[in-house]
């Protein structure tokens, strides 16, 4: 390939790549803008039907700027955190089992919405070194297509790319199950021999300012599934 040809494909391939990204981009902002509004919504109605009486238990939505969003039920703390970037799924991948993607590598490009369960505590008392866990990334494509990848228990429904679009109903049932989950997914006692030695930094941080760490499974491991 000559010199011109090899800077031509350049500008072409930078073209289309860079006006392809830029509506994932856009599709993905609408979306994290369509839940912040979801968010807003559910915080104004369940404050309303919890009622003056019960103002301990209130939710509290919390809006951080453009990327990042907080809803604390309870002694939980939902993060919905949106990635500015624009990401490519690798080849092993269970996306490429689809035909919509494996005949469009296009609608494979997707942006992401995070969404972490901390303690709500963790950031009352600034605890850095408490731990969150992601419980479901939504992945939004050029098409306003969408699926949701999280832990099996928490029951989004959308795991497959190309057969939903985003709207407001999908969104809704996203954060119903977000919420149900980080309800449902209980604080436990970190085994015994975990915890058994302590520095004694640790036990002036933590009288302090109340710096041990803690977590929801602290001391049990992990691992991400797919939702069927």
């Amino acid at each position: 390939m000559k010199k011109e040809e090899k800077y031509q494909n350049i500008i072409k391939t930078l073209s289309n790549k860079s006006k392809l990204k830029q509506e994932v981009y856009n599709n993905t902002k609408n979306a994290f803008e369509l839940l912040n509004t979801v968010l807003a919504e559910i915080t104004t109605k369940g404050n309303a039907d919890i009622g003056k009486d019960n103002e301990r238990i209130h939710l509290k939505y919390t809006k951080n700027g453009t990327f990042d969003i907080q809803l604390k039920v309870a002694g939980d703390l939902l993060v919905f955190n949106m990635h500015s970037n624009i990401f490519q799924f690798d080849r092993n991948h269970e996306i490429w089992k689809s035909k919509y993607v494996a005949n469009n590598v296009e609608a494979g490009y997707s942006g992401v919405i995070t969404v972490y369960n901390f303690l709500a505590d963790s950031f009352k008392y600034s605890r850095m070194e408490d731990l969150g866990y992601l419980i479901a990334r939504i992945f939004i494509n050029k098409d306003n297509h969408f699926f949701v990848q999280g832990k099996r228990q928490t029951g989004f429904g959308y795991s497959t790319m190309g057969t939903k679009e985003v709207n407001k109903n999908s969104i809704e049932q996203i954060v119903y199950a977000a919420v149900q989950y980080c309800l449902d997914f209980d604080l436990l006692v970190p085994p015994y021999d975990n915890v058994k030695l302590a520095a004694v930094g640790q036990i002036h941080q933590s009288i302090s300012d109340s710096k041990l760490k803690t977590g929801k499974r602290l001391g049990y491991q992990f691992r991400s599934d797919d939702i069927d």
